[in-house]
C-alpha cells in the first residue's frame, strides 16, 4: 500500500529525549521512532549521502559523533511551520527537517516503510 501525502499536521507530538518521539496522527495510527532511529534516518543532505555510501560500500566508516559522550539523545526540537518538525541531538546534528510526509514514509511498523528513503534531503 502507497500512503498519499499527509495533508494535516499530527494530532499530538509526544518527545521522550531519550527514548523516542511517538506521533498520533489524525487518521488515528500511532507511530514510534527511537532517538536512535531518528538519527539515523535525518533527511539531512549529510546523512542521505552517507546512507547512500554505506549502501555502496557496507564497509563504510561512520563519523565519530561530535564531542558526544554518553548514549544518543534529543536535547531539543521544535516545529517547522506546520509541515515538519527539527529534532536536535546530543551528538550536535541539527540539520534534519522531518516533515509529516517523510516521518509516515519511514515509520519502522509500517509495512512499506523505506529503509533508506529517496530525495530525502532538508
Amino acid at each position: 500500500m502507497v500512503r498519499s501525502i499527509v495533508e494535516s499536521p499530527p494530532v499530538k507530538l509526544d518527545l521522550k529525549k531519550d527514548r523516542g518521539l511517538t506521533v498520533e496522527w489524525a487518521d488515528g495510527t500511532t507511530s514510534y521512532y527511537s532517538i536512535v532511529y531518528l538519527r539515523r534516518m535525518s533527511p539531512s543532505a549529510d546523512v542521505k549521502q552517507l546512507r547512500e555510501e554505506m549502501v555502496r560500500n557496507p564497509l563504510t566508516i561512520l563519523p565519530s559523533s561530535a564531542g558526544s559522550t554518553g548514549p544518543l539523545v534529543a536535547t531539543g526540537a521544535e516545529l517547522v511551520g506546520n509541515y515538519a518538525i527539527k529534532i536536535l541531538f546530543s551528538d550536535g546534528h541539527q540539520t534534519g527537517i522531518y516533515s509529516w510526509d517523510y516521518l509516515r514514509r519511514i515509520d519502522p511498523d509500517a509495512p512499506d516503510a523505506q529503509a533508506a528513503p529517496e530525495g530525502a534531503g532538508g
